[in-house]
């Protein structure tokens, strides 16, 4: 079955450690950290203090993506704040094979993602030390924006590409009820999602309807 992983991005930033612990009872499978640097995104959002702060409040794996023009710095302050995955954008990463041993090493799951513009040709040589491969179904920055149709393509030639290894596909952009299930029909494993999830604040309902 597909997981759903909440974007803390659309939480309330007054009480995380609520709605985290809220989030965990309506089911959620990860909670997804979107850590944006100013720099490569057109967003500022947390750092790893947020992240270590809220470590002890929940049991879910922590899905910790660097939108960030320096990951290779930031990788372990993540690690030391205890992210359970660690997603690098292939774009901002010049020794990829390099950063993911790195992220190994520190005893978190790796991860790679690819801006809507980037082909999967950028993974190719670095499946052997892949857990998780994202796919941005909208351009990264800001929550609440519009699914790119034209990634669908790109996850069900990645699923094809990774064949039998055991490597998630992730998608986070625009993810409803309708675009989640154009999502899991190429292949999607885990869903990223925000305003979808908050919406009304009825998170069981909202990630019931996800799945």
């Amino acid at each position: 079955m597909v997981q759903i992983a909440p974007s803390m991005l659309s939480a309330d930033y007054t009480a995380f450690r609520k709605d985290i612990e809220e989030l965990e009872k309506a089911g959620a499978d990860l909670i997804h950290w979107d850590i944006m640097d100013g720099h490569f995104v057109p967003n500022l959002t947390f750092g790893p203090g947020v992240v270590k702060q809220l470590r002890p409040y929940s049991r879910l794996p922590f899905d910790v993506h660097l939108m960030v023009s320096n990951p290779d710095e930031m990788i372990p302050w993540f690690i030391e704040a205890g992210a359970d995955i660690i997603t690098v954008h292939a774009e901002t990463c010049p020794h990829l094979d390099r950063t993911l041993e790195v992220i190994r090493s520190g005893g978190c799951s790796a991860g790679v993602s690819l801006n809507p513009s980037t082909s999967e040709e950028a993974l190719k040589y670095v499946q052997d030390k892949l857990d998780l491969i994202l796919v941005m179904t909208v351009n990264p920055g800001f929550g609440g924006q519009n699914f790119l149709e034209s990634q669908l393509e790109k996850i069900r030639r990645i699923k094809d590409m990774i064949g039998g290894r055991d490597i998630k596909i992730e998608v986070d952009g625009g993810i409803n009820p309708m675009t989640a299930a154009e999502c899991i029909s190429v292949g999607a494993d885990i869903l990223v999602a925000g305003t979808s999830v908050f919406a009304g604040r009825e998170f069981h309902k909202n990630i019931e309807a996800l799945r």
